[in-house]
């Protein structure tokens, strides 16, 4: 008799890996588990795109730097706030935010002599 398929499986983890996502988690408010799984999100896109690992980590800095901007205290939200939020939604939904990604990446590897994307 075969067992239904579930939407989770089980796997080993370094309790190392699992040490630094259970604090990644906490500042995220994410669990472990959604941590870790956005952590291969965050590679699988990273392995998909081209980029290298620099160029990964600068984007994800900067998108997490902007995040932290954008994001209004309980007790303040700053038109500012809001219309760079609106701003990003925007162009994350449109796609032009992952097309210039993509341009940004292509530049810089012609300017070394790397593959183009």
């Amino acid at each position: 008799m075969t067992q239904p398929s579930t939407a989770f499986a089980s796997v080993k983890l370094p309790s190392a890996l699992v040490a630094q996502a259970r604090a990644a988690a906490q500042s995220m408010r994410r669990s472990v588990a959604g941590q870790v799984e956005y952590w291969a999100t965050l590679g699988r896109i990273v392995e998909h795109s081209g980029l290298t690992a620099q160029e990964a980590q600068a984007a994800i800095a900067n998108y997490e730097a902007a995040a932290r901007r954008a994001r209004p205290s309980p007790q303040e939200s700053t038109p500012q706030a809001d219309a760079l939020l609106a701003q990003f939604m925007t162009v994350e939904a449109d796609g032009s935010l992952a097309q210039r990604v993509r341009e940004v990446v292509a530049n810089n590897r012609s300017k070394i002599g790397g593959p183009a994307a």
